[in-house]
């Protein structure tokens, strides 16, 4: 559920040139704990770009951006992390040949105390019970987590990298076309997933070509439209069809 009082991130004027071309002119939206809030439009139109911003793989070129009430300057993807922004990519960025634990503490494994952990040693026990306990919170059902990620369906891989994300205190998700590659029984476990991370009042932005899907999980969608927001939609009001005219700019008569 979402909590209308709380802003969580507000983006206010931002744009971004490469060279002469300009990517972004002036987006301008926010999002609240706990929303799901579905991002949509043809290629070309922005998202990519605007996904860079947010996720500190690229700086604005103006405009601002608050996180959790304090203004940002995302300089890059880790101080993006560090803030609580996880992005979760289409190629999600597993290793396959590593147990499902050690992708869920990937870049962030815990060594063991005392000497053992001076010595390098990590502690493989711990991790193993916190990813277990992860999975279940958010309940993913993938078996046991030793097994080889690679041994995974799509569904189940795209599951460990939100988890992965969630785990690392997100306080932020960015989901990029999370369900591009998957079938139809697979989608559906994401957007469990999905209402999963809601749940827990952290916020969700979703990235997605997938229109009925985009209506049935989001509590709102922004159409980009040549580098704009150009409109805020309910999707349990707005038929596809409607949503389509907004992506194609035949909604917008002449005003831009």
């Amino acid at each position: 559920m979402s909590d209308p009082d709380r802003v969580v991130l507000k983006v206010e004027g931002v744009t971004k040139h490469y060279g002469h071309v300009q990517a972004l002119r002036g987006v301008d939206f926010e999002i609240r704990a706990g929303e799901v809030v579905g991002l949509v439009g043809d290629n070309g139109a922005g998202k990519s770009t605007l996904v860079s911003v947010l996720s500190g793989a690229a700086a604005p070129t103006a405009g601002r951006i608050t996180f959790e009430g304090e203004d940002v300057s995302l300089s890059d993807p880790s101080h993006a992390r560090d803030l609580g922004i996880e992005t979760v990519y289409q190629d999600l960025a597993l290793a396959l040949d590593i147990p499902i634990w050690a992708n869920l503490f990937l870049g962030r494994e815990r060594r063991a105390r005392g000497l053992w952990g001076l010595l390098g040693f990590l502690d493989r026990r711990g991790m193993i019970r916190e990813a277990e306990e992860e999975l279940k919170t958010t309940r993913i059902r993938i078996g046991s987590v030793r097994a080889r990620t690679s041994a995974l369906s799509g569904g189940q891989r795209q599951a460990i990298a939100v988890a992965r994300a969630v785990s690392r205190g997100s306080r932020f998700v960015l989901m990029d076309e999370p369900t591009a590659a998957l079938g139809v029984e697979q989608q559906h476990r994401v957007g469990e997933l999905v209402q999963s991370v809601a749940e827990r009042n952290v916020p969700v932005l979703l990235i997605s070509h997938n229109l009925p899907q985009v209506r049935e999980l989001c509590d709102r969608v922004l159409v980009m439209y040549r580098g704009r927001i150009v409109a805020d939609l309910d999707p349990k009001v707005e038929s596809v069809e409607t949503i389509i005219g907004w992506i194609t700019g035949s909604a917008l008569e002449g005003q831009l």
